[in-house]
C-alpha cells in the first residue's frame, strides 16, 4: 500500500491537500493536511504532505522534473572497440610480450593482427578503434630500437618461457617459404633461388619454428639464394638452449 498526495476541489473554491492510500482499487484519506485559497499556501500544504510521507527521509522531486524536448539530432564524436583491444592485449599479456620493447610497439603489433597494412597506416587503424597511436615519427624511432636492441630474440625468449612452463618441449615442427618481390635487381636479402613455381624474381626465404600444437617459437628471414636444409639449421640452438641464452641465427 503506497500514500500518494491528493489534490480536490472544495465547494469554496480552495484546493485541499490530503494524503491517501490505494489499495484493490479503493482510495482512502490517510490525512488531511489542509486547505489552501492562494497558490503559496497550496505551495506550503503540498510540502508539508510531502514531509510526512517521506517521514523525514531526503527523495527526489521527481514529479518537478519537466521533459525536455530533444530537437537536436544526436551527434556521434566517436567510437571505441574496447572489447576486442581489451582481449588483444590481454594475450599479449598471456604470451609474456609485455616485458620486451615499448607501448608503442605493442601498438603496433597489434594494429598489424587487426588489419595486416603498411606500418604508416597502422595509425589509421588504430584511429578507426578508438586507440590513441604514435605518431609516425615515434613509429620510425620504435622500428629503429626494435633491430639495435634485437626485440625479436627477446620475443622468442618470452614465446619459449610461455610453452615450456610446465615443462620441456617434446616436439618441435620448423617449415620455410618464399616471398617474391617484383624488383628488377637483387640486394642482400633479396635474392634469385631455387623456384618450385621456376620464377626468376628476386625471393626471400621465411622460416616458422613452432611446438607441437602450432604455437609460433620464432620466425626467421634468409637469402632468397639459401637452401631450405641450411635454414633449418639455423634453429637447433633455439631448441637446445633456453631463454635468454645464446642463440646464433
Amino acid at each position: 500500500m503506497g500514500l500518494f498526495i491528493r489534490k480536490v476541489r472544495t465547494a469554496s473554491g480552495a484546493t485541499a491537500v490530503q494524503i491517501a492510500s490505494k489499495q484493490y482499487g479503493v482510495q482512502k484519506i490517510v490525512e488531511h493536511i489542509g486547505s489552501a485559497h492562494t497558490p503559496e499556501d497550496l505551495e506550503f500544504l503540498l510540502e508539508v504532505a510531502r514531509t510526512k510521507i517521506q517521514a523525514g527521509q531526503l527523495a527526489f522531486d521527481l514529479d518537478r522534473l519537466a521533459p525536455q524536448k530533444v530537437t537536436a539530432t544526436p551527434e556521434i564524436v566517436g567510437s571505441q572497440a574496447r572489447v576486442l583491444w581489451d582481449v588483444l592485449e590481454h594475450a599479449y599479456r598471456e604470451v609474456g610480450f609485455d616485458s620486451v620493447g615499448t607501448d608503442s610497439f605493442k601498438r603496433l603489433v597489434l594494429a598489424r593482427i587487426i588489419e595486416p597494412t603498411s606500418k604508416a597506416d597502422t595509425i589509421r587503424v588504430l584511429a578507426e578503434i578508438g586507440v590513441k597511436s604514435p605518431s609516425l615519427r615515434t613509429i620510425w624511432r620504435t622500428l629503429a630500437r626494435c633491430v639495435e636492441e634485437d626485440w625479436r630474440s627477446q620475443l622468442a625468449d618470452a614465446a619459449l618461457r610461455k610453452v615450456t612452463a610446465a615443462g620441456a618441449l617434446q616436439v618441435v615442427m620448423y617449415d620455410v617459404t618464399t616471398l617474391y618481390f617484383e624488383a628488377e635487381h637483387e640486394d642482400a636479402l633479396r635474392k634469385v633461388g631455387m623456384s618450385k613455381e621456376r620464377r626468376v624474381d628476386p625471393q626471400i626465404l621465411v622460416g616458422l619454428l613452432v611446438d607441437q600444437v602450432g604455437f609460433p617459437l620464432e620466425v626467421h628471414a634468409f637469402e632468397g639464394n639459401r637452401g631450405e636444409t641450411t635454414a633449418a639449421t639455423n634453429v637447433y640452438p633455439l631448441v637446445l638452449s633456453g631463454p635468454g641464452e645464446s642463440r646464433s641465427r
